[in-house]
């Protein structure tokens, strides 16, 4: 499955189009290498998601073309979050 598919039906992000621009930014990687929106995706792959200050860290679990909102969480298990402080 294609990362800004993954990334909207996971609900790790709510809208394709943002999935797609994180990632063409150069803001999330696969397995510590840097992923574009088409990247595909399996099992087992980390991901690694900048969203400005925070960054996040999964494993997929499981792949599934559509899924409920109550559902999506299954999709993957997050391993570590990080906030870092701005103090400009």
């Amino acid at each position: 499955m294609r990362l800004d598919k993954f990334l909207k039906v996971s609900r790790i992000i709510k809208r394709r189009s943002v999935a797609k621009e994180i990632a063409d930014k150069g803001r999330i990687m696969i397995n510590d290498r840097p992923a574009k929106s088409s990247s595909n995706v399996i099992v087992g792959d980390k991901l690694e998601i900048g969203f400005g200050n925070k960054t996040m860290i999964v494993r997929i679990t499981q792949i599934i073309e559509t899924t409920k909102k109550s559902d999506a969480a299954e999709m993957y298990e997050i391993l570590a979050t990080n906030q870092t402080e701005n103090f400009d």
